[in-house]
């Protein structure tokens, strides 16, 4: 079999009637169905089109907004045990992405499919999503508040505003804007990243700086940095963060430009050739490394180079090589995914979760979903299969 064979064959063996599984592997944290990884299964199942997986991506959707609190957030995870359920919304902190990746994928799921009805019949859960999204600014400022532990990157220390969050949440914008024409929601969508343009990396361009002090000392950097708070900017690398900038055009295209040539340069300086999850590592001694290793609810495992922290995510370059065939380099794209397979057979096509950065060796879980989601998704794409943006 081809990789892609490979990867749909996993993806298939997760698709239950409550949607995508975290991995296939008998493990019951990763036997949910979990917002995040679920919708990027599912991103992949209907860019490839197979009618079991444009289901699971339905089920899935139907699953979150079920369990959808009261309030508006959207499950971290949910659990099935027989007719019954349990609803995680985060571990240590309450997870602010998933709402975002619910409405990414009802509008993606609707465009793709053309099942408006499901659209329609998840508005009213779109709408209670944006409406948290708007409580979480707290002060109406147009950037979310994200605690530490809130996102993807649960174990790694960057807190406050942080980019790869609000960035998901302009995809969301942009994307039910394409259904359903609202002023106010173009216009928080034009501010958002009016913001994001202005104040995560230094440029000569005029405009209301978030946090002026801590703008001041900012350092120039070819791309994007990872977070501002009120007691300043964290300056790390965040590839999830640079893969969507460059999927919704973030900025001029000479900013694309230089993040691709920062980007391209990390990259192939690795054995891997692939971008990690967050760059430079934090190591003992680092002003992060207490707050770095504090957080974690059972075990440590954000040595340098793994998981966050530095590590090897084949999901994660997934939407690199996405990000990179928007700004038109399908080549470097293309090497990416032929970097994202090789990783994926790895002891048979074991799809592990991320791998180390600097000895090569696996980590986390196998048959990890969003492993082989990554490489679909990629392939998709630069058959010019392209996601709503």
């Amino acid at each position: 079999m081809t990789p892609y064979q490979h990867s749909i064959q996993l993806l298939k063996k997760v698709a239950t009637p409550e949607g995508f599984l975290a991995s296939a592997n008998d493990i019951a944290n990763y036997k949910r169905v979990w917002a995040r990884d679920g919708v990027i299964c599912g991103l992949a199942g209907i860019l490839d089109g197979d009618e079991s997986l444009v289901t699971a991506m339905k089920n899935t959707l139907l699953t979150l907004a079920n369990h959808q609190h009261k309030s508006g957030m959207i499950p971290s995870n949910v659990y099935f045990e027989g007719e019954k359920s349990s609803v995680s919304y985060g571990g240590l902190a309450g997870r602010v992405d998933t709402v975002a990746w619910f409405i990414i994928g009802v509008c993606q799921y609707a465009h793709k499919t053309g099942d408006v009805a499901l659209f329609k019949q998840l508005q009213p859960h779109i709408q209670k999503g944006f409406d948290i999204h708007q409580s979480w600014e707290y002060n109406d400022g147009d950037l979310m508040y994200v605690p530490r532990s809130g996102n993807w990157a649960d174990e790694y220390p960057t807190q406050g505003f942080i980019l790869y969050d609000q960035l998901l949440r302009v995809w969301a914008l942009r994307s039910y804007l394409r259904f359903e024409e609202n002023i106010a929601l173009r216009e928080k969508e034009k501010a958002i990243t009016q913001k994001i343009i202005i104040n995560y990396k230094k440029s000569a361009l005029e405009g209301d700086r978030y946090h002026p002090k801590a703008y001041t000392t900012l350092q120039k950097t070819s791309y994007w940095v990872a977070s501002l708070e009120p007691a300043g900017y964290q300056t790390q690398f965040d590839a999830f963060a640079t893969s969507l900038s460059l999927l919704l055009g973030i900025g001029k295209p000479e900013d694309h430009k230089e993040l691709i040539n920062y980007t391209e340069t990390l990259r192939l300086s690795l054995d891997l050739q692939l971008v990690p999850a967050f760059w430079p590592v934090i190591k003992e001694g680092d002003d992060d490394w207490k707050s770095l290793t504090n957080n974690c609810k059972y075990e440590f495992r954000n040595y340098p180079y793994e998981f966050h922290n530095g590590g090897t995510w084949q999901m994660v370059n997934g939407f690199y090589g996405v990000g990179l065939s928007y700004v038109n380099e399908a080549e470097k794209a293309g090497e990416v995914l032929s970097e994202i397979d090789a990783l994926n057979q790895k002891e048979n096509w074991s799809f592990y979760e991320n791998f180390n950065s600097k000895t090569c060796d696996p980590n986390g879980v196998p048959f990890c979903t969003w492993s082989a989601a990554g490489s679909v998704m990629l392939k998709q794409v630069l058959n010019n299969n392209k996601l709503l943006v």
